[in-house]
């Protein structure tokens, strides 16, 4: 069995595909707060489709907190932690998985915090995409537009991202699409039924 992570999760109807997925798969849910949305909101079993019930979910206060209550490192190098962001060297296909990992992913708008990045640079790994198409209009109209066109950008997009004004990229997969591509390929490389 995988542990999904999702720390300070934005987006309720994100939150909702990756339980489905994890009920599936067989997997646990960890979410770390603060939380963008109430559990209770419909958008989120609406995704879950009946599957909400099912989830193994646990909800935590605070990175620490999850840290403390699963055993895990806070410093260093845990090799069951894995850290997906943009800012790694080490793609998640490198990587090597087994069973009770953690698959840790950050919040839509920003992914997961620098210092946490920082202090575990051996635990990161990225999904190497290709530019976003979608980004390079978007730039064009930040350049062009006003304040309140800005803010409309900064608004997410059709798949959950969000515009980065610093770069102006996206990334073409939002994080349920991200959840999903890292827990199948360990789960591939664990043997899990079916995918041989």
């Amino acid at each position: 069995m995988f542990n999904i992570v999702l720390v300070t999760p934005e987006i309720p109807a994100n939150t909702g595909n990756i339980g489905r997925t994890c009920v599936v798969t067989g997997s646990r849910l960890h979410l770390v707060g603060p939380l963008g949305f109430s559990l209770d909101e419909k958008s989120l079993h609406r995704a879950g489709l009946g599957y909400w019930e099912s989830l193994d979910v646990t909800v935590y206060g605070d990175w620490e907190d999850f840290l403390t209550r699963n055993g895990l490192s806070a410093r260093g190098s845990d090799p069951r932690l894995h850290l997906l962001t943009k800012k790694a060297r080490r793609t998640y296909a490198e990587a090597r998985y087994v069973e009770g990992d953690y698959l840790v992913f950050g919040c839509e708008s920003v992914g997961l915090p620098e210092e946490l990045l920082a202090s575990m640079p051996n635990c990161c790994e990225r999904i190497p995409m290709l530019p976003d198409a979608v980004s390079l209009e978007n730039a064009s109209a930040w350049h062009a537009g006003t304040p309140a066109d800005h803010r409309a950008l900064l608004a997410q997009d059709v798949c959950g991202n969000f515009v980065n004004p610093d770069d102006y990229r996206i990334s073409a997969l939002n994080l349920s699409n991200a959840a999903a591509v890292v827990l199948y390929e360990a789960l591939r490389q664990t043997g899990f039924a079916g995918m041989e």
